[in-house]
């Protein structure tokens, strides 16, 4: 398979793009410069000249001819690259991963996008995509860490079964992390809003929380 990162070159994206390749899937960075895209690939490769990782790199209209593309562009910008990627698009799954989220004071407070979540934003902008939603919870620069674990349980939400069980299958192939399937898109409102909540506990117990949810079967 095939995965597509809009937006690949900040720092979500990057990390989430050498996660993947070090789990075994071909990735494409995107970016909305071509060469700006190459520049993030090489790095990534130079990082990490032990592994084989299989990393391309592209617009962003090209990296939306993967098989599956995941937005990771910040949040006011998610729904706006996905409508300009609209036809390489169609009939994808389209995954967004961004959080709606300003920092006021000493505290991180969570904003609320036009139609609710970033993420219906975005289906709204390609409504032939089959839009879910995950890794709202999981810092970016953790994603980009390859040598060490990411321990998580991941929530994925979407109104597209076939999205759901696509996204929770990429998720799964990454060690540690547990997809949860949280159902459909309108959870991702209160999903991405929690960001704030985990970010704050960050910031007072000077630590990275992870979510765990018990009660599942393993």
């Amino acid at each position: 398979m095939q995965i597509g990162v809009l937006g690949g070159t900040g720092p979500a994206g990057s990390g989430l793009a050498a996660r993947l390749a070090a789990v075994g899937f071909d990735v494409v960075v995107g970016s909305r410069s071509r060469y700006r895209a190459m520049e993030v690939r090489d790095r990534i490769l130079t990082q990490h000249p032990d592994r084989e990782l299989s990393i391309e790199a592209g617009d962003n209209h090209e990296a939306s001819s993967a098989d599956v593309v995941f937005i990771a562009t910040p949040w006011d910008a998610a729904a706006a690259t996905a409508s300009e990627c609209a036809e390489e698009l169609s009939g994808k799954v389209v995954v967004s991963m961004a959080n709606a989220l300003a920092r006021v004071g000493h505290e991180f407070q969570p904003l609320v996008p036009p139609r609710g979540s970033v993420a219906a934003s975005v289906q709204a902008a390609v409504p032939r995509s089959l839009v879910a939603a995950t890794l709202h919870h999981v810092p970016a620069k953790e994603l980009g860490d390859i040598a060490h674990p990411v321990e998580s349980d991941v929530l994925v939400c979407s109104d597209h079964p076939s999205a759901t069980a696509t996204t929770i299958d990429i998720v799964s192939r990454i060690p540690d992390l547990r997809a949860v399937d949280a159902g459909e898109l309108s959870n991702a409102a209160p999903i991405e809003a929690f960001a704030a909540v985990l970010l704050q506990v960050n910031v007072k117990y000077k630590t990275r929380v992870a979510i765990r949810f018990t009660g599942l079967p393993h």
